[in-house]
């Protein structure tokens, strides 16, 4: 009877192992380095034909930096704004010019603004693949308002729009 109940716990195992392997990992896309610099690249440089001297980070799709460019007259504080909003973009899967809005005081989500490393101001944005899939986010920080922040993040990820549009 032991036998019996061994071999059948054994086959059981053996059947079931495959499935629970497939499901032990998590896979995901990232950007290469060369992408990432590229679209930090073009949105510094979109900044600065419009007169503006900022900072760009791109991180990967869990907001770890990749990426850090700055412009020679931007602020000292732009590099930790810029690495500050492409976390919370990738973070709360929301650009921050809308969490900004939506996190205003007295909203629900007014708590995410006591977070130490959010920061809901406009200027932050995921960068997705083709198939809407985030790769990675982008913050940007120094010109004259968020939105305009903004502008320049979209300049950085239409940058490289066709390369990850699979």
């Amino acid at each position: 009877m032991k036998k019996i109940f061994a071999a059948a716990a054994l086959s059981a195992s053996t059947v079931a192992a495959p499935a629970l392997a497939q499901d032990a990992f998590v896979e995901f896309r990232a950007l290469t380095p060369e992408l990432a610099q590229r679209a930090a690249t073009a949105a510094l440089e979109h900044c600065r034909a419009e007169g503006y001297q900022v900072g760009v980070t791109v991180t990967d799709r869990f907001g770890t930096p990749q990426v850090f460019v700055r412009d020679r007259f931007a602020g000292a504080h732009v590099h930790e704004t810029s690495l500050r909003k492409a976390w919370t973009a990738v973070s709360f899967r929301t650009p921050t010019s809308e969490l900004a809005e939506a996190t205003e005081a007295g909203t629900e989500a007014s708590g995410i603004r006591h977070l130490s490393q959010a920061l809901p101001l406009g200027g932050g944005m995921m960068i997705r693949a083709g198939d809407g899939d985030v790769v990675a986010g982008i913050g940007v920080s120094g010109a004259p308002s968020p939105s305009l922040d903004d502008v320049c993040a979209e300049a950085g990820i239409a940058a490289i729009e066709m390369d990850i549009a699979f």
